[in-house]
């Protein structure tokens, strides 16, 4: 394939973009003077860019089309939520709600999957894996209450124990 013939990704579709504002969007080209119709074209674009009163408008088959059915499934819970508060508090500040509590279920479910798994998946000599979490020792400077502080090792079978001093056998 030629290079000439493959269109690049763009925001435009590979058309070239173009401004529908026309120079006057700048205060300073507006000052320099304008014709009749000119001014008739600028009143007109600024009267195009008003909204009508039912707009932005919510089509379910646009929605449809937008969101597959898997995604459609997992956003069903909050959109009832915001359809529910949006009454009350408006459509955009339910619609932040919405965004915001999605968003903080999420972290907390993170933080229970996090703790879970440190609680339940230590590195001990009961398993080959899991996370293996160590604590620095503090440090001690003279003058400091505890000064020399000695270590609790002190001898070779103390190190790399990953719990196995603390297990009481029971022998049948």
């Amino acid at each position: 394939m030629s290079g000439e013939n493959m269109v690049k990704a763009s925001h435009t579709g590979g058309v070239k973009p173009m401004s529908i504002t026309g120079r006057y969007v700048s205060e300073r080209e507006r000052v320099l003077g304008m014709t009749d119709a000119e001014r008739a074209f600028r009143l007109q674009w600024l009267k195009d860019q008003e909204l009508s009163p039912n707009e932005p408008r919510k089509l379910p088959e646009m929605y449809k089309a937008t969101y597959n059915p898997l995604r459609r499934f997992y956003r069903w819970p909050l959109n009832q939520l915001e359809k529910v508060i949006q009454p009350i508090v408006g459509p955009q500040v339910a619609l932040g709600i919405r965004y915001f509590s999605g968003k903080i279920i999420m972290g907390i479910a993170v933080a229970y999957v996090t703790a879970y798994y440190f609680k339940y998946n230590a590195n001990d000599w009961t398993r080959k894996g899991g996370w293996r979490v160590l604590k620095s020792k503090t440090a001690v400077v003279e003058g400091d209450p505890g000064y020399p502080r000695l270590s609790e090792k002190s001898k070779g079978e103390h190190y790399a124990t990953r719990g196995f001093d603390n297990v009481t056998l029971k022998l049948q």
